[in-house]
């Protein structure tokens, strides 16, 4: 029987955790200067390297930190460090990439991991997984992540719009905010890392 409650609870968490509306500024930062088409795929390449991420993780999540002995502190701080660098690059206009690669680069790191499949949004799923009851309950997390990952492409696949409206001058500016905002969220992530595990020793 499919869980309203749990698909609503865990469809609020990931919306708050992985934030479209936050993500916004910095997809459009990471992807200023494509054309439109290839903008378009990015978005959809993002949300689809965040999904499959997420669904490994909620599958095999636990048995892979496991195995590899990693805590959810340390991949908390990993992913932390890895946004910093990209905040950095974005602050001071370091986003230039080999012409080759760059349009999957932005799509795969940082905006489909660590952006959108996170520490927070990987923790809450294997969270959400290992506590579904039955077919009903693990029926209810994927659709809530399902859906979550539809609204994150809807959102940056629409959001372009904004970009034909600011200009240049505007996609530089947003470029900007978008590294401050970036690199807060990774000193939080790292600071909450840390707290962790002072905690747990």
């Amino acid at each position: 029987m499919f869980d309203v409650a749990v698909f609503g609870s865990l469809f609020l968490t990931l919306f708050v955790i992985m934030d479209p509306p936050g993500i916004t500024p910095i997809f459009l930062a990471l992807t200023a200067g494509r054309p439109a088409k290839v903008q378009r795929r990015m978005a959809l390449q993002a949300v689809a390297v965040a999904f499959g991420v997420i669904a490994v993780f909620g599958l095999l999540g636990q048995q892979i930190l496991d195995y590899l002995h990693v805590s959810v502190p340390a991949l908390m701080i990993a992913g932390g460090l890895l946004l910093l660098l990209i905040a950095l690059d974005l602050l001071t206009g370091k986003t230039d990439e080999p012409t080759q690669t760059k349009d999957v680069n932005v799509a795969l790191v940082p905006l489909g991991m660590p952006l959108l499949a996170g520490p927070g949004a990987i923790v809450s799923v294997i969270l959400a997984v290992q506590h579904a009851d039955g077919i009903g309950g693990q029926l209810s997390v994927w659709s809530a992540i399902a859906a979550m990952h539809v609204m994150l492409w809807l959102t940056m696949r629409y959001s372009l719009v904004i970009i034909r409206i600011i200009k240049d001058g505007g996609v530089v500016l947003v470029t900007r905010l978008a590294g401050m905002m970036l690199s807060a969220i990774a000193v939080q992530q790292i600071i909450n890392g840390v707290t962790q595990v002072i905690q747990n020793s």
